[in-house]
């Protein structure tokens, strides 16, 4: 008997979460025998739930909700030896996943679009003893992502994330950083460093046009912003999408690595929540989910 779990964030959606959910429970009810609902009720949840369903067996399970429920969905599968199909439905702000993987980001259409026929291997990448899908970011914009606050992503959605991460760029604070990647070794210095898994950044689908789902590199790029003229001189070139290292930019690919801050205190940002105080090691693990898109 298949069976399949939907996970809930009911606070994701405003208040049609619950409207989506039945129309999600009905759909998936067409191709699998058992559908268990669990609503989310605090962080953690999600990564919870899903976990016990991996452990159990179930065949499918999905999320329903923003960038950080399915990125906690994708946790509580990681570590796990049977790691079931992984779907979601976007219900958030930016839902970078959804789009790197073409997924409509009306709710009620995703749910529509569904087809148990469609999967896809998905690379996930772990950072210490956490997992994302999407992106580490260091430095100023994390910083100011980390700042921003509900009620400005509800009145600006993605929009909120770039206007507080230009004005933490204008205070062009720098930082010094020793990265390794597979082995090679070199200092740099930036406002801002991001590691992303897909092309879709922050909302912006051609930041990183070359990173596909399941490409088994991790994409780093980083800002060679010595003064805050650089910076405003490398923001065309990443709206246009980063593919090569330039004299405004730095990019690189890579399947493991580890960062350090040479002095002082800095917290990353993964999939858009705070995390880790460096220093950090991360790694892709390659094709590690089947997700259906």
């Amino acid at each position: 008997m298949k069976k399949a779990l939907l996970v809930v964030n009911p606070s994701s959606g405003g208040e049609r979460a619950l409207e989506f959910r039945d129309l999600a429970q009905a759909k998936l009810e067409e191709y699998f025998n058992q559908v268990l609902i669990k609503e989310t009720q605090k962080g953690g949840d999600a990564c919870q739930f899903v976990k016990e369903a991996a452990q159990e067996g179930f065949d499918s399970v999905f999320v329903m909700g923003g960038d950080g429920t399915v990125n906690e969905g994708i946790n509580g599968l990681a570590k796990e030896e049977y790691r079931p199909n992984f779907g979601f439905f976007p219900l958030g702000t930016v839902n970078d996943l959804a789009r790197a993987l073409g997924i409509p980001l009306d709710p009620a259409q995703a749910i529509k679009q569904f087809d148990p026929n469609r999967k896809r291997p998905l690379d996930i990448g772990q950072v210490n003893d956490s997992y994302f899908m999407n992106v580490v970011a260091i430095g100023a914009i994390p910083q100011a992502i980390n700042n921003v606050d509900p009620d400005e992503k509800t009145r600006y959605g993605k929009m909120a994330y770039f206007i507080n991460g230009f004005k933490e760029l204008i205070n062009n604070q720098r930082y010094e950083f020793q990265i390794q990647l597979d082995g090679e070794t070199k200092e740099i210095a930036s406002t801002t460093i991001l590691i992303g898994l897909t092309n879709s950044i922050g909302g912006f689908e051609t930041l990183l046009p070359d990173a596909k789902v399941d490409d088994g590199l991790l994409h780093l790029l980083y800002l060679k912003d010595s003064h805050f003229l650089n910076t405003v001189s490398a923001i065309p070139q990443l709206m246009g999408g980063v593919t090569e290292e330039s004299n405004s930019l730095g990019y690189a690919t890579f399947k493991e690595g580890e960062i350090k801050l040479l002095d002082g205190d800095l917290q990353i940002n993964i999939d858009g929540d705070e995390g880790d105080r460096l220093p950090i090691r991360i790694s892709v693990l390659p094709s590690h989910l089947s997700v259906y898109y």
